[in-house]
């Protein structure tokens, strides 16, 4: 009979590690909940169930800490970190499923789980078990046997490591695995804060191990060291001997083990569908089902065994194919790891190249009958603009696809592209695809509109799960447990040695480009559900995807840039910025690297000791942030010139420097890229270059706007703006009356508000008196606190209270409604936007009140700032509308934040004023009216 093994699992080791793994691109389910911890620890769960087939298991919780260690050194653990949130909600979870599964749980307060598992691993023992300790913690080696294994899971897929006696001998230098307790004792653990011996590392500790073979051994030869850890030996020998008490696994706990409990048995199926559906973990499902569930394992089989039928059925029937540049790849992979990534189980895929002439017309007819299919064209380079075709991917059945490689001649590829134009320009079908902006923008460049519906995926998932990562490989890893090929396996990675993708071999190319193809189609099944469950199917197809247009248009168009304006700029900062060096080196009293922290904290804090007690970085540094000396500069002129130092230096080299090397020299025009899925708020973001960060509070940084001009002299340029766009928001969803009017009114509201809060008529505010107002009316939104304002202002802490204090008493409904929101949020999960676009708050109920503090400001201004970003946007899309339908030369060329630039044909100025105006207050129908500014100049300054 063969020898039954036992697998006691370390929940906590394992939940952290999880929770880790996946710390950058954390699971957020469609409520906001981090589901990182639990799906870490259920897939390592799942894991060994699966690899294993364990006769029993059981998992070990830690509780309440060690009774016995903390009452002999009450400093035990004492260093390490709050647990973060997401793995506190998820423990009770994680017992949940447990439960569900009938898997007992190890638990006993006061005793941590390597005493339960080293207590039962021992009693197993002599009842001939096999143990196998499910944990990464190199302090269960301690524990290791003929019989008692350390079973540790790997990172990335790289199976799994099983420590018997000759792995702990090999890998701590020790004759027996009882001596890692002697190891661990001398060298300490600050995770643990397990003291050690001063001095004594990993190499120290076993070359000590080998001579004495001990703490004991050591501490009765101290006579033999030498020097300075001699006397630290000597002076430490108590420390010594409790560090190792504290490192022993104790194997004596209040505990039995009672092999019929720990018995593998049959989960509650009903229960655990039921919490995996709450935590929408829709793979993990089906991993269960194929561990557990025997009909499930057999359908899958038949799945695979139809599937590759169907694949050879498909070769046959479309036999032609093949006979042209077939590229065919068959896979089945079987594989999970402890990080929580999973590739797909029986995976069979049909990637074939389509070569010219009678497979490509065959492929064409075959591509004209179908109604949904993904594209995704691969060229040599990212920028879209200068990039050229190297082939385009289709797929419109999982598993299945198709490559159609182009001809690095331009005529020739030409003339292939016409080929597929009918394809692009139909208006009968759906294109799907990741990032279709990027392809849109490349195939335009070969004179291609690509027509008809579009479902662009990084799009979908933005509104399912905006603060998540959108690329492909995150969303194929999440939603599918698949891995894909990255790009750098094929082309390697940035810098000279890095080819092109035209470089790769072909073969290479089809597999690379039908399986993103491939993908992209599965996660369009998985999203286009999901968009209707969030209620944000509308938002998708009626704002995001029509802007997804506009946007490539406005890229594709880019704007004209003054080159020798920037250059004279640049020279003239260069002026400013040597006078400002030579104004800080003064008052310091000697040159130095104002751009270096380091150098800049030590000459204000210690030599010219502006600060009592300065504010030092977590490596000891004197903190010189922004924020820090900010505060500081009101009374110290060397830091206000070093303010301006920094920012002059800043605007020099992010924009005026820069801005003319990213003129494209095809068209002579800077073109920027609009992202639509970066801020979680719904408004979009400007990259490569970055234009709507360019500071216009200080007349240098407004002075950079003047290099944008119009085409030529037949255009001039129009800016368009919402005058306090948010403010008159918050107005109307509050349905605060007295701001309602004062908008209705055309009022001045910030010397409404002034006149209102400080109680003084209208005509009488003082300049003073509006733009205090104007700091808080603009602040409540951001959730500005007495601090925050005072540091804005000139009020002392007292009075921003009063100030803020007063402002809620006058509006009350709006404090009302922001009370509203907050409570939404707690109740469910998230606050939306006036079009429903979701923006997910997973630290509402935090017990940290600065965490949940965060989350409180967000939950009052993401539904503010997401109905402007909706508001421009509708906006946006009916102007690029009403501009083609009536075939205008006039252009949209830029959208910051609230503000949208045009370039416009002079001889249709006052019609597209009248248009631009209507569209943009009509765009949406508040309680308040929407206002619009315009101004229209040789550049872009004068124009706003």
């Amino acid at each position: 009979m063969s020898q039954k093994r036992l697998f006691l699992l370390d929940a906590y080791a394992l939940i952290f590690r999880g929770y880790y793994a996946l710390i950058k691109n954390p699971r957020i389910n469609s409520k906001g909940q981090d589901t990182s911890a639990i799906l870490g620890f259920v897939n390592s769960l799942f894991d060994v169930i699966k690899r294993e087939k364990p006769d029993h298991l059981a998992v070990a919780f830690d509780k309440e800490g060690s009774k016995d260690r903390l009452e002999i050194f009450p400093e035990y653990k004492a260093n390490r970190n709050e647990t973060p949130e997401a793995i506190k909600i998820a423990i009770p979870i994680i017992q949940e499923i447990l439960k569900a599964m009938h898997i007992p749980i190890i638990e006993l307060a006061g005793v941590e789980a390597d005493d339960l598992i080293g207590t039962i691993a021992k009693q197993a023992e002599k009842e001939n078990y096999k143990i196998y300790m499910v944990t990464p913690d190199k302090d269960y080696a301690q524990l290791v046997s003929e019989n008692i294994f350390m079973y540790r899971p790997a990172r990335m897929g790289n199976g799994i490591e099983i420590l018997g006696i000759p792995e702990v001998q090999k890998k701590f230098e020790v004759a027996r695995p009882e001596q890692v307790i002697d190891y661990l004792g001398m060298m300490g653990d600050a995770v643990d804060n397990i003291p050690g011996l001063p001095g004594v590392g990993d190499k120290t500790a076993k070359k000590f191990i080998a001579a004495y073979g001990s703490m004991e051994g050591l501490l009765d030869n101290i006579d033999k060291l030498k020097g300075k850890m001699k006397e630290k030996v000597e002076a430490n020998a108590a420390l010594g001997l409790l560090s190792k008490k504290l490192a022993t696994i104790i194997t004596d706990c209040d505990v039995t083990f009672n092999a019929k409990d720990y018995e593998i048995s049959e989960p509650n199926s009903k229960e655990v569908y039921k919490i995996f559906q709450e935590l929408e973990f829709r793979r993990l499902t089906d991993q269960f089902n194929k561990i557990f569930i025997p009909s499930h394992s057999n359908d899958s089989k038949s799945s695979t065994s139809s599937s590759s039928s169907k694949k050879q059925e498909n070769a046959a029937g479309a036999g032609q194919f093949s006979l042209f540049g077939s590229n065919e790849k068959t896979a089945t992979t079987d594989a999970t790891d402890f990080s929580g990534r999973n590739t797909i189980e029986n995976t069979e895929h049909f990637y074939q190249s389509i070569a010219p002439g009678m497979a490509m017309n065959l492929f064409f007819q075959n591509l004209m009958k179908q109604e949904h299919v993904c594209f995704d064209t691969e060229t040599t380079g990212l920028d879209a603009l200068t990039a050229e075709l190297v082939g385009i991917a289709f797929s419109w059945e999982k598993g299945k696809g198709f490559y159609v490689p182009f001809p690095e001649d331009r005529q020739e590829a030409q003339k292939l592209i016409e080929q597929l134009r009918a394809f692009f320009e139909s208006e009968s079908n759906t294109k799907i695809g990741q990032n279709l902006k990027y392809d849109i923008k490349v195939l335009a460049k070969y004179d291609i509109e690509v027509k008809g519906t579009l479902f662009d995926t990084m799009l979908a998932h933005y509104l399912i799960n905006p603060d998540m990562r959108h690329n492909m490989d995150v969303l194929s890893e999440t939603y599918l447990n698949y891995t894909p090929v990255s790009i750098t396996e094929l082309i390697g990675k940035k810098g000279k040695n890095q080819l092109s993708f035209r470089q790769v071999r072909a073969e290479k190319q089809t597999e690379y480009a039908v399986e993103d193809a491939d993908i992209t189609y599965q996660l369009k099944e998985h999203f286009a559900p999901e968009l209707k469950e969030a209620k944000t199917l509308s938002l998708f197809e009626d704002i995001e995807v029509p802007l997804l247009r506009v946007l490539a248009d406005m890229e594709i168009e880019g704007i004209n840039l003054d080159e020798e304006f920037l250059q004279s700029l640049s020279s003239n900062l260069e002026n400013d910025i040597k006078t400002l060096e030579e104004k800080i080196y003064t008052k310091a009293g000697e040159e130095f690297n104002i751009a270096s922290p380091k150098q800049l904290g030590i000459i204000l804090f210690e030599k010219m000791k502006l600060v009592d007690k300065p504010k030092k970085t977590k490596t000891g540094q004197y903190s010189t942030a922004e924020d820090v000396l900010s505060y500081l500069a009101k009374d110290h002129e060397i830091i206000q010139d070093i303010l301006d130092f920094r920012g002059l230096s800043k605007l020099k080299s992010t924009y005026v420097d820069a801005l003319p090397m990213q003129v494209n020299p095809a068209t002579g025009r800077v073109h920027t890229d609009y992202m639509q899925t970066v801020a979680a708020t719904g408004r979009l973001s400007s990259n490569n270059p970055n234009l709507q960060n360019i500071p216009i509070r200080t007349e240098r940084g407004r002075q950079v706007r003047k290099a944008f001009i119009p085409r030529n002299e037949e255009y001039t340029l129009l800016a368009a703006d919402y005058s306090q766009i948010e403010l008159r928001i918050i107005a109307a969803l509050s349905e605060e009356d007295t701001m309602i009017s004062a908008f209705k009114n055309g009022e001045d509201i910030h010397a409404s508000t002034a006149a209102k809060v400080f109680d003084v008529p209208l005509e009488e505010v003082t300049r003073e008196q509006r733009s205090n107002a104007k700091t808080v009316n603009f602040g409540i939104i951001y959730g500005v606190s007495a601090f925050g304002l005072s540091n804005q202002t000139d009020l002392s802490r007292s009075e921003a209270k009063e100030l803020i204090d007063t402002y809620y008493k006058t509006y009350p409904k709006l404090r009302n409604y922001m009370s509203e929101l907050v409570d939404f949020a707690r109740d469910h999960g998230y606050v939306q936007t006036v079009l429903g676009r979701r923006r997910y708050l997973k630290d509402i109920n935090s017990a940290n009140a600065v965490v949940r503090g965060a989350a409180e400001r967000n939950a009052v201004n993401a539904p503010i700032q997401g109905s402007a970003a909706d508001i421009i946007k509708i906006a946006m899309i009916n102007i690029h509308k009403k501009l083609k339908e009536g075939n205008y030369k006039t252009k949209m060329l830029l959208q910051v934040h609230d503000e949208l630039v045009f370039d416009v044909f002079k001889p249709e100025l006052d019609e597209i004023k009248i248009l631009i105006k209507s569209a943009m207050e009509n765009a949406y129908q508040l309680a308040v009216p929407l206002d619009v500014d315009m101004g229209i100049g040789n550049n872009w300054l004068e124009a706003h």
